[in-house]
Order: C-alpha cells, then sequence, then structure tokens
C-alpha cells in the first residue's frame, strides 16, 4: 500500500482535515495503482512557499504548490519508492477556492493531484500536455472525492 507523509507546518490551518487530505492523496496513488511508492505533503504558509519558490524556482512570490520530485536530478534511481515533497500554500489555496466558488478541500484536492503528476515527470508546457495533465488531475480528484469525504 502507498504511503502519505502529512506535514502541517506553519498552522494549524483553519478548516484543514489532516486525516481527509492524506485519505484523499492515498486515493490518488491507488488510482495510479502506486502500490508502494511514498509521497510527503507539506501544508505550509504563502512565506514558507515563497521562500521555497525564490530558492528553487527563481520566483519571488507565493504560489499554490510546488513539486519536488526525487526522481528526478542527478541521481533518480536512488530514489527507490520515494517520489518527492508536494507542498501546498493553504491560504493560496484558500483564495483560490474562495475566487472559484469552491470548496477548499476540493482545491486543495486538486493541488495535491496536480503535484503528484508533477512528481511523476507530467507537465503542461504546451497545449496538449496541459490537457492530458489537467485530465488525469481531474480523475485523480474524482478517485479522491469517493473515498476521502469531509467528515
Amino acid at each position: 500500500m502507498a504511503v502519505v507523509h502529512l506535514r502541517v507546518e506553519r498552522g494549524p490551518h483553519k478548516g484543514v482535515s489532516r486525516a481527509v487530505i492524506k485519505k484523499r492523496a492515498e486515493a490518488m496513488l491507488d488510482a495510479l495503482n502506486l502500490r508502494s511508492e511514498e509521497v510527503s505533503i507539506v501544508l505550509t504558509d504563502d512565506a514558507q512557499i515563497q521562500s521555497l519558490n525564490r530558492d528553487y524556482r527563481k520566483k519571488d512570490k507565493p504560489t499554490d504548490v510546488l513539486a519536488f520530485s526525487l526522481r528526478e536530478g542527478e541521481f533518480p534511481e536512488t530514489a527507490g519508492d520515494l517520489l518527492g515533497d508536494v507542498v501546498v500554500s493553504v491560504p493560496t489555496a484558500r483564495r483560490q477556492a474562495k475566487a472559484a466558488k469552491r470548496e477548499l478541500l476540493d482545491e486543495m484536492t486538486m493541488l495535491i493531484a496536480h503535484g503528484v503528476l508533477h512528481l511523476l515527470g507530467w507537465d503542461h508546457e504546451n497545449a496538449q500536455k496541459d490537457r492530458k495533465m489537467r485530465a488525469e488531475t481531474e480523475r485523480l480528484c474524482q478517485a479522491a472525492a469517493v473515498r476521502g469525504r469531509a467528515k
């Protein structure tokens, strides 16, 4: 069974259930047939994600989600079953959810799905890849919502 490590930093974040987020992430990995892989999810604030975005992407502004794949870079073969880290800014997710008139949990689910796909090498550098990634993100969100209902 896939393993999801969930860490909350600079929180707690009101209205965010760690248990539900973890169940949804596990459902996504299951939908991807990733049975033994591990992923780490960090829920944080805008200041921390801005720092990471600045240091690793040279963009000095907050963003909604960052993905740090262990299967890319100099020694990807050493990652084994470890996929990497998905970092989500809860305040940014909250603003985006409000603007889109959707639930915070649904926005965070979408961001985590997007991040997991990046860990697996998916990208959206052109229109065709963007369409495919959006469709796969939606498929993962649907799988996650079925298994990880809020309580």
